[in-house]
């Protein structure tokens, strides 16, 4: 039997995985810089949450979602985006009755059925940032500026910021009708024509050609936004004039989720060739009472992790954060070298340092090119000889040097090499 990993899923293996720490490890600093604090739920969830808080007429739940019926006879879905097991976390904890807004972030796998391609799995990575409890401008371009300030820290510079404002409960349903008169007069394909009337909105979501030229002549939200909406709309555009960050308004803008009001943004870049999106997001003032909570209006945005790391990867960055090893131990002689040199590594590691030996106790020659394959600061050598005479060699592998040492006073010589108190 000849197994391998499910098509749309792979393995992330060394050392591509030091780089995918290395850029989480990255993101989570920003994130923390700016007080949100991380949320972590379940890879499922009654399939209930999503049809509810997704929409039933979505491509994710008509098309793309792993459900399944448990062994107690439920529907359960494996999670296909992170926004709605945040908001039902936030309302079965009640939250809300804390200091408001709360401010959360994610990563995590999600699961969605489509053809992969490359940056886009049916197992894939994502984080992302929710803010929940509070419906002023300031939070959307928090959250909007935040997203950029990732791409910034990564030195993603070729993007563009598309922003547009799909309205409200009051003045979304008059832009439907106009809508569906619209589209019914339009040969758009096959499949739109079947949403006209379920859900048009859907149909500037479509990413068919024969629609392309056809959405663009469509009736534009923001010709119908309230003035609540509108001005929700024009302040959020002067916060970002603010902090100098460009934008492109995107009438055909609606993302692919029901549960967005107001602001909806994309950022698309061109580092990996074509124009793509790499984050995209929204606010959803009414998915809170949707699931049967309170209100409790969010913004928030998604960012696909694989897409974000190629790109990462084209640009051959270094990782700064990727330290190498500070000492790798070898051991030359028999199971009494072998076994002392076990008891170095431990105490060297509880002095602070990064330590590894050969836990196969290969050749001498072998050992020494582990130690220069992997990196290490300093290579500590335990002999027959040196174990009789309680010393070992301490190499320098950056300055070439070696030199015995009384095994006491290893940790006082590292410590003094290094520079640091560990």
């Amino acid at each position: 039997m000849n197994l391998r990993a499910p098509r749309g899923t792979r393995d992330i293996l060394p050392p591509a995985s030091e780089v995918w720490n290395y850029v989480e490890s990255k993101i989570k600093e920003i994130y923390k810089k700016r007080n949100f604090k991380e949320i972590r739920t379940p890879l499922f969830e009654e399939t209930e949450l999503f049809v509810r808080g997704v929409g039933g007429t979505t491509d994710i739940v008509e098309k793309e979602m792993y459900t399944f019926n448990d062994k107690g006879g439920r529907s359960i879905t494996l999670r296909p985006e992170g926004t709605a097991p945040v908001v039902r976390s936030y309302l079965e904890h009640k939250l809300y009755g804390q200091s408001q807004p709360f401010k959360l972030f994610y990563f995590g796998p999600m699961f969605r059925y489509e053809r992969p391609q490359a940056g886009r799995y049916r197992q894939h990575y994502q984080t992302g940032v929710e803010v929940i409890g509070g419906d002023t401008p300031f939070i959307d371009a928090e959250v909007i500026t935040l997203g950029i300030d990732i791409l910034r820290e990564f030195k993603m510079e070729d993007w563009v910021l598309h922003l547009n404002s799909i309205g409200c409960r009051k003045c979304r349903p008059v832009f439907i009708e106009e809508l569906k008169s619209f589209f019914k007069k339009e040969p758009v394909c096959g499949e739109c024509s079947e949403r006209i009337d379920r859900n048009p909105l859907r149909v500037l979501d479509c990413k068919n050609k024969e629609c392309a030229d056809i959405k663009q002549k469509a009736p534009r939200i923001i010709d119908f936004l309230c003035p609540t909406c509108s001005e929700h709309f024009s302040e959020v555009q002067e916060l970002l004039e603010e902090r100098e960050i460009p934008f492109s308004i995107d009438p055909t803008l609606v993302r692919g989720l029901d549960y967005y009001t107001r602001t909806a943004f994309e950022i698309k870049t061109r580092e990996l060739g074509a124009q793509d999106t790499v984050l995209g997001g929204g606010r959803y003032d009414g998915l809170a009472e949707e699931l049967g909570g309170p209100r409790a209006p969010g913004m928030g945005f998604g960012m696909g992790l694989d897409r974000f790391i190629l790109m990462f990867e084209k640009k051959q960055m270094e990782l700064s954060g990727n330290d190498p090893l500070d000492v790798y131990l070898v051991a030359i002689g028999g199971k009494p070298v072998q076994k002392e040199s076990w008891k170095k590594l431990n105490m060297i590691r509880r002095a602070g340092f990064s330590a590894d030996m050969d836990l196969l106790m290969r050749s001498p020659k072998n050992q020494m090119k582990a130690a220069n394959r992997i990196g290490a600061r300093f290579t500590v050598i335990i002999g027959e000889n040196e174990l009789e005479q309680g010393v070992v060699q301490l190499k320098d592998m950056d300055e070439g040097t070696q030199n015995e040492i009384e095994i006491d006073q290893l940790i006082q010589v590292l410590k003094k090499k290094t520079g640091e108190v560990k």
